[in-house]
């Protein structure tokens, strides 16, 4: 047994990072107030615990994976009135330097360790271990942890003073925000013009034209086919809006991350709320009186 790592959400990222962890050889002492996403956590061997505070009683090192500021908030002051000290809280979502900031005054106030560590990939790559870790905060507590990192990551960056890692966050996830939009673009334009729209995945991925984005998005857009979701639309919207909330903030022209924004916000007024960001092709097909069997 490698030693106990706590987890609080255990939705499409923290899911993952509990299964290979437990995989890996790790105790997971999770909890997610989803009765179906706990259950499936411990069908893969997470100890489920009925609360954060429940969590953080057994672990001493704690990764919380929420999807709002709120969420994340509460949860750390759960965690700090808990009836114990010195734990090390691993905050992974994307939210606004500010909510980072307020989540880390609550748990230092009470003798606790805060780390600013979103994750770099998809969901998709999150189940294959393919993520990056972009950590920020105390080195040497994150030095400590990069063995339990490399349980569910490939790569692990330490960047410095705590909110750097959302910073960097905030660029990596506004390139793929134009890639996946531009991938979408193209896949439009390819079938418009008669292309198979799968062979065309394989082409662009062999050469000069191809991204990580497009690797991972294209095969969807060419199915169709959306669900399961790796990022849904509608949490995708809450990072876009921290992104565009922090370029303003820094009087930084983003004029291709505003372009599109516009498109994801029409994935979720026709309906794509639930499925895959991959979905902005399904706009861009309409756009283009493209109609393709579902």
């Amino acid at each position: 047994m490698q030693g106990t790592v706590g987890i609080v959400g255990l939705g499409i990222m923290g899911g993952a990072f509990a299964r290979n962890l437990a995989a890996a050889g790790w105790k997971v002492v999770g909890c997610d107030i989803d009765a179906a996403r706990a259950a499936e956590a411990e069908a893969a061997g997470v100890e489920i615990a009925h609360s954060a505070a429940a969590v953080a009683e057994v672990a001493a090192d704690i990764i919380t994976s929420l999807p709002t500021a709120r969420a994340a908030l509460d949860t750390a002051r759960v965690i700090a009135g808990a009836a114990v000290r010195g734990r090390t809280v691993i905050e992974t979502s994307t939210l606004a330097i500010e909510d980072k900031e307020e989540l880390r005054r609550i748990l230092e106030g009470a003798g606790h360790t805060a780390l600013d560590c979103p994750m770099s990939g998809t969901g998709a790559q999150a189940a294959q271990r393919d993520l990056v870790v972009l950590a920020s905060g105390d080195a040497a507590a994150i030095r400590r942890l990069e063995p339990m990192f490399s349980g569910f990551a490939r790569k692990v960056w330490s960047l410095g003073p705590y909110g750097n890692g959302s910073r960097m966050k905030f660029i990596a996830n506004h390139l793929v925000a134009i890639h996946n939009v531009a991938a979408a673009e193209a896949m439009v334009l390819a079938m418009k013009a008669g292309l198979d729209p799968r062979q065309v995945v394989e082409v662009i991925a062999s050469g000069a034209a191809t991204s990580r984005m497009f690797e991972l998005r294209a095969p969807m857009m060419a199915a169709n086919r959306y669900l399961p979701a790796t990022m849904r639309s509608a949490t995708w919207q809450k990072d876009m809006s921290v992104i565009g909330e922090f370029a303003v903030g820094l009087a930084c022209p983003t004029p291709l991350f505003d372009l599109s924004g516009s498109l994801y916000r029409a994935a979720l007024a026709l309906g794509h709320g639930a499925e895959d960001t991959a979905a902005v092709c399904a706009v861009l097909e309409k756009m283009a009186g493209l109609a393709r069997t579902a």
